[in-house]
């Protein structure tokens, strides 16, 4: 999956900058932008305020909080401004070219500090905020003029499928950003008054990294890709695109959780994927997740599933909604029973699993083979 996001990026800004030419000769100080309480002229500067500030942060791999610079528009603290409309047009389509400009020199692995929700984002993730900022934003400005404005439906489909992976796809995909961010409605759904975009979580071990995979790179996978990858020789494995496409049903039915998804194992010695972790969907009411994974072959017996799965147990019963964790492995993949078994696993009873398989199933368990279940609960 080739990376889109610089230039995305370059093309919403100059969404935004088509749109503000419209109106230049207009009175941006005095006039608000919808929704806010910031005139339509601070609206802009804002977002060339986020261009910026996105990429600093991405390019100083800043960790721990923003890197303290603002941007200042040819004006002084008195808000006498010098630069006119179309001078802060140009700010906008050149911060917007700086931020493409670090998207495309990050290295794939690059993270740095957002406060929302996981204290990171990747390249995508900054990329998809700082669009999101320029499309909505320019919505803002478009509605305080009372006139038209339609962002490009690639890129509302990019900012949903990166960072609102909880949000059930619409009919399309402007109107749908629109409705998830308070600014619009949808038929049959409430109108939103409070939302907050997530960026995916990773979760570091000794030797990998497990990347939470978006709903993006989930159809990518299942569709024969890599995911915005770099996988080695002989993957992704079957079970991970299937995994992929299993989270993209849970995506495209409004009931994923991202949390609670599918993860890529990436080496962090050479940035290779080798494998997929994930749920099999959020935890039951009685706070009961089912787990699963897979390697490629050349990745196995190096103990790489019993890191990631030691890592991925301990974050999930550390939760208050997970009490209880499950692995189903067949009977005769001894390989996978040991992996579990050294991740604290242990061997579910008979009437466990007869319990679990009539809660699933409504009907009873026909024989003792048909089931080999693991578990593990908070200690």
């Amino acid at each position: 999956m080739r990376f889109m996001g610089a230039q995305y990026v370059e093309e919403a800004a100059e969404s935004c900058a088509a749109l503000l030419r419209t109106v230049v000769d207009e009175d941006w100080e005095n006039t608000d932008a919808a929704g806010l309480e910031w005139s339509c002229r601070f609206t802009a500067t804002h977002v060339a305020s986020d261009f910026l500030g996105y990429a600093g942060n991405l390019a100083s791999r800043a960790q721990t909080s923003y890197v303290p610079f603002d941007i200042t528009v040819d004006g002084d603290e008195k808000g006498n401004y010098r630069a006119d409309n179309a001078g802060l047009i140009d700010v906008v389509t050149t911060t917007g070219a700086l931020f493409a400009a670090t998207l495309r020199t990050a290295p794939r692995a690059a993270r740095a500090y957002h406060p929302y929700p996981f204290r990171s984002a990747n390249r995508d993730g900054f990329a998809a905020m700082g669009i999101a900022e320029a499309l909505l934003h320019t919505h803002d400005i478009a509605q305080g003029f009372g006139v038209p404005y339609e962002a490009p439906a690639e890129l509302a489909e990019y900012v949903l499928t990166t960072i609102f992976p909880g949000v059930r796809p619409g009919p399309a995909p402007w109107p749908t950003l629109l409705w998830a961010t308070g600014r619009g409605e949808l038929p049959g759904r409430a109108r939103v008054t409070e939302w907050r975009w997530c960026n995916n979580l990773v979760l570091p071990t000794e030797r990998l990294t497990l990347e939470g995979v978006t709903p993006a790179a989930a159809a990518d996978l299942a569709a024969g890709g890599d995911g915005g990858f770099d996988w080695v020789a002989d993957g992704p494995f079957e079970g991970t695109r299937a995994a992929a496409g299993m989270m993209l049903k849970a995506y495209e039915s409004g009931v994923h959780r991202p949390e609670f998804g599918v993860f890529a194992l990436v080496r962090r010695e050479d940035d290779r994927a080798i494998g997929g972790i994930g749920f099999h969907g959020a935890p039951d009411e009685d706070g009961r997740a089912e787990v699963g994974y897979d390697l490629a072959e050349s990745a196995r017996g190096q103990g790489y599933a019993t890191e990631a799965l030691r890592a991925l147990s301990a974050w999930a019963l550390d939760r208050d909604d997970v009490r209880l964790l499950m692995a189903t492995v067949e009977e005769t993949n001894h390989a996978s029973q040991a992996v579990v078994t050294r991740a604290g696993y242990v061997r579910a009873t008979i009437e466990e699993q007869r319990e679990v398989h009539a809660q699933e199933q409504h009907e009873p368990l026909e024989k003792e083979a048909d089931l080999r279940l693991y578990l593990r609960g908070r200690d």
